[in-house]
């Protein structure tokens, strides 16, 4: 079973910091890189490093604001990553269910 997964997306997804900046974005519709730095443990540099990858894969997009920038979750672009996830959940549990199948064979033959 082929399913097609954006590994950029993942990647970036991957990186726990991340996906807390994401969890927070969602609770508050948006945020600055210093509005987000001052919840996690980075620098507000580390954050915007951060946000630059989210903004590449197009998880967030950002609005000038003033001298920065507003961040929001591009939600088009995180149903496309759950709408994967679960794609690669169904695929891992077809392949589970055949394991099982030639496993009961095999010890059925036994």
């Amino acid at each position: 079973m082929n399913v097609a997964v954006d590994d950029e997306l993942w990647s970036a997804i991957g990186d726990p910091t991340r996906r807390r900046m994401l969890d927070l974005l969602l609770a508050t519709g948006e945020g600055s890189a210093t509005s987000l730095s001052e919840q996690l443990p980075v620098t507000r540099q580390a954050v915007a490093k951060h946000l630059v990858a989210l903004d590449r894969v197009g998880l967030v997009r950002a609005a000038a604001a003033g001298r920065g920038k507003r961040y929001r979750v591009d939600e088009a672009q995180l149903a496309r990553a759950v709408a994967q996830l679960n794609a690669v959940g169904h695929a891992w549990d077809a392949r589970l269910r055949r394991i099982k199948q030639i496993a009961e064979a095999i010890q059925k033959n036994t």
